[in-house]
């Protein structure tokens, strides 16, 4: 009786998850849309903090996930048509607002740049090991809050410490959270691919 191992699938350098489905410019066009409505589904997840105008939801790690999962380019297109679409009235940023006039409006802008950033990471396998998705997860949420919490400040006219306090602090332990979902659900999802191979 053979007890040969399972073959592992060898994946070029270079390579994100989506990938992995045959490429053609439909399947791109349904990659970027799939982010955006991703993105906008997970942004209605939220729960409002007291004190801030910045609600607790899940699109942080939607555009996260996304930016990993389809790679820089993909991962910023997705996220810029969630932002033109927002900003043109459809209704999926937290708590189903639109338009970019919200105190919460530059999570948005850092979402679009941090999806590319970490898509770039995971293009040098970030997304391959708990301790290297959780470096990439952690570079996005601080690229989210070194634009969100500004734009904050200057929107609503607090102060820096005023915005840190009320758009920072509070979401500290979800997006730890977060992390940690991540850091378990991309590398899973590698080594499964590696077995199905």
């Amino acid at each position: 009786m053979s007890t040969a191992a399972a073959p592992v699938r060898t994946l070029r350098a270079g390579t994100v998850l989506a990938d992995l489905i045959p490429s053609s410019r439909a399947r791109d066009i349904a990659l970027v849309v799939g982010g955006a409505a991703l993105t906008g589904l997970a942004a209605q997840l939220s729960v409002p903090v007291p004190g801030s105008p910045v609600p607790v939801s899940g699109q942080t790690f939607a555009a996260l996930l996304v930016g990993t999962a389809l790679g820089a380019r993909r991962g910023f297109l997705a996220l810029a048509l969630y932002a033109v679409a927002g900003m043109a009235g459809v209704p999926w940023f937290a708590q189903a607002t639109s338009g970019y006039g919200m105190p919460s409006f530059g999570y948005v802008l850092g979402m679009l740049l941090a999806s590319t950033v970490v898509g770039a990471l995971a293009r040098r396998g970030a997304d391959r090991s708990v301790l290297r998705t959780a470096g990439a997860m952690v570079l996005g949420s601080a690229i989210i809050y070194a634009v969100g919490v500004p734009y904050l400040a200057l929107a609503t006219g607090m102060t820096l410490g005023q915005a840190v306090a009320a758009g920072l602090t509070p979401f500290l332990i979800g997006d730890a959270l977060k992390a940690a979902l991540a850091m378990g659900a991309l590398p899973a999802a590698w080594k499964f691919v590696g077995r199905k191979g």
